[in-house]
């Protein structure tokens, strides 16, 4: 696919003189040394939609907290990413979202933005277009019915008493992934309680009379659409005493999980969820809990200035341990000292950031013991296999002048990852064996990804950690024959947290290599086969997210520096320079910026497929850096 007018010469660079090559890679390790925080980390902005900007808004306008200084800024912010035909997106270039348009409608009603304006009247016509508010997602016909802008009795009800079933029955809390779960509890109380505080205007306008299509009766979706009605007259007749202690134990269950930085889970949503759980069962505004909760929602406020005035917008999470062992990788791969001073600050940093006490997780690995990491700054609850296994795989290879400490922090982490492995062999990313099918069959869970099973992304990065350490062999063997099970007919592998097929191979052809698996295996040629076929005529690499629903697309799409940086190392992993490979380079190289970092304005990052895209600020630097110096040392 050709993306560029100018096609790089293909005999660039030449096989004798990579002078260019190495200067683009000073420069980017220049940047990233730049970029580090003092002490010891790295954190890059992760940019999603304006769908937790709009609801921020009418969660301050619920609790009567909205001032001026939230409105105008973030409806300055939404108003700057409506599109041509009146919608928002969920990523750059996607396609018009019908809920997230209908959110970002009502945020600009709240900044006093009149319908009869000429970007709401569009973005109205849009809406109804496209099936009206009828056919929204449930969280945001929650969101309007908070605000009195539609009928709680047409929401899915969540009785409380949930809170109550064992981990081992259907429909428990456990169920849900790990950032589902944080949503679900709190949502448990706001929609028994129901409440409504009603905004001074309608959304006549973004009805399309079209009622919303139910499922099959007799499919198992069908079956809890219909069973929603009995639970919803069970919510008007309900167990007094059993409901007055479900909603305890569910107050109780968020409170127990509330982070040292006042949020909930890492993430926007469980944070705002909770924080009207808590309103709602009577925490005043100055509670301790709910301060803190609120100081932890501002900490993922971004502010700047632009031509138009000031603008506030919402990070969706904050991803300082994933950037920072990146970003050691990185330096690494690059040739920097494993005892430089900018090493050994991040790794001092991580070993910092190590979680030593029980999550969740331990929920379905009760013997495993703790010691893993989380994605966030803090994120106790929640530590993940895949930051795990990239920190383990940084800090192994540190001078580190206290390498007992390392060693003694690193073999914890290496036991918890490897008991991590669900029962088919896969890793999961937060949770284990967290792979049930009857949630995602229920009427609430219409939006994103509600269950953690295992991905190829996930389990090629531990495979390749456990691979590297030498340990748990069986587990990572089993690991090896799940990648090669699930690889795709025409080579490739899905990418769950990255787009997509090109995040998926890009992970795991490094991750059998290391395991093992021969460079001239056919599922390596057929992924290397793959990875060449998909090059753009430019010389690099690109993937657009409409992948994940439109297999046209799968491969496909304007080069970018991380997707490509990402066939870079499969390839180079193979052990072969080849033409493509060359050419991928001089991509990078000619696509640098003269402060030695990149431009990247599509999104490569996965948070839900289909439902919510990241722009990872850092990707477009850590993995150029990566491919360059792995590029070098091969040629050396």
């Amino acid at each position: 696919m050709s993306t560029t007018a100018d096609r790089v010469p293909e005999s660039w660079p030449s096989r004798d003189d990579f002078t260019d090559v190495q200067a683009a890679l000073d420069a980017a390790i220049s940047q990233l040394r730049s970029q580090q925080r003092p002490e010891g980390w790295w954190k890059g902005a992760l940019d999603t939609n304006v769908t937790m900007d709009a609801e921020d808004l009418m969660m301050r306008a619920f609790l009567d907290i909205l001032t001026p200084e939230a409105t105008e800024p973030t409806a300055r912010w939404i108003r700057s990413q409506q599109r041509d035909d009146g919608s928002w997106a969920v990523y750059p270039g996607g396609p018009g979202d019908l809920s997230t348009s209908a959110e970002a409608w009502v945020a600009l009603r709240l900044a006093g933005d009149g319908p009869q304006q000429a970007h709401m009247a569009k973005a109205a016509e849009f809406i109804r277009g496209e099936g009206g508010v009828e056919n929204s997602r449930v969280f945001t016909r929650i969101w309007f019915s908070l605000c009195g802008l539609w009928a709680w009795n047409d929401c899915p009800d969540l009785p409380p008493e949930l809170i109550f079933f064992p981990s081992w029955a259907p429909l428990n809390i456990y169920d849900w992934g790990c950032w589902a779960r944080g949503t679900i509890v709190p949502l448990m109380i706001v929609c028994t309680m129901k409440p409504v505080r009603p905004v001074p205007f309608d959304i006549d306008e973004l009805r399309s009379m079209r009622p919303r299509k139910l499922d099959r009766p007799w499919t198992i979706a069908g079956m809890f659409e219909r069973l929603d009605k009995l639970l919803h007259w069970y919510s008007r007749h309900p167990l007094g005493p059993l409901r007055r202690a479900a909603m305890k134990q569910a107050i109780e269950w968020i409170l127990a999980r509330q982070e040292a930085d006042g949020a909930w889970g890492g993430i926007q949503p469980p944070t705002v969820y909770s924080l009207l759980a808590l309103y709602l069962m009577g925490y005043p505004m100055d509670h301790p809990a709910v301060r803190s909760g609120f100081a932890g929602l501002d900490g993922f406020l971004i502010h700047e200035d632009t031509a138009d005035g000031p603008t506030r917008r919402l990070e969706g999470c904050q991803s300082p341990v994933w950037d920072t062992a990146l970003g050691l990788a990185a330096l690494l791969e690059a040739g920097v000292a494993p005892d430089d001073p900018a090493v050994l600050r991040a790794a001092d940093w991580l070993l910092d950031k190590q979680i030593t006490r029980p999550g969740d997780w331990h929920v379905r690995r009760p013997e495993l013991p703790a010691g893993a990491w989380a994605f966030e700054f803090a994120n106790d609850n929640y530590p993940d296999t895949d930051d795990t296994a990239e920190v383990i795989l940084g800090l192994r290879r540190v001078k580190h002048p206290d390498a007992a400490r390392v060693a003694a922090a690193v073999d914890v982490a290496v036991q918890w990852t490897a008991g991590m492995q669900s029962g088919d062999g896969g890793w999961g990313a937060f949770d284990a064996d967290n792979t049930s099918r009857l949630v995602t069959k229920l009427p609430f869970c219409d939006f994103g990804a509600v269950t953690d099973p295992p991905s190829a992304d996930v389990t090629a990065h531990v495979v390749e950690m456990l691979a590297t350490e030498g340990t748990y062999v069986e587990r990572c063997q089993r690991g090896v024959r799940w990648l090669l099970d699930h690889q795709e007919p025409d080579g490739s592998w899905y990418g769950r947290w990255g787009v997509n097929y090109i995040y998926g191979t890009g992970a795991v052809i490094p991750a059998l290599i290391a395991a093992g698996v021969d460079a001239d295996a056919e599922p390596i040629r057929a992924a290397a086969t793959w990875l060449e076929q998909h090059q753009n005529d430019d010389g690099g690499w690109g993937e657009d997210a409409r992948s994940y629903v439109d297999r046209a697309w799968i491969g496909r799409g304007a080069s970018t520096p991380s997707q490509t940086a990402w066939a870079l190392l499969s390839l180079l992993a193979v052990g072969k320079e080849t033409e493509a490979v060359r050419r991928g380079i001089a991509w990078l190289v000619s696509s640098q910026r003269s402060d030695g970092g990149w431009d990247e304005h599509y999104f490569t990052g996965t948070g839900f497929p289909v439902d919510m895209y990241i722009n990872y600020e850092m990707y477009k630097l850590v993995f150029p850096m990566w491919a360059l110096g792995r590029y070098l040392r091969a040629r050396t």
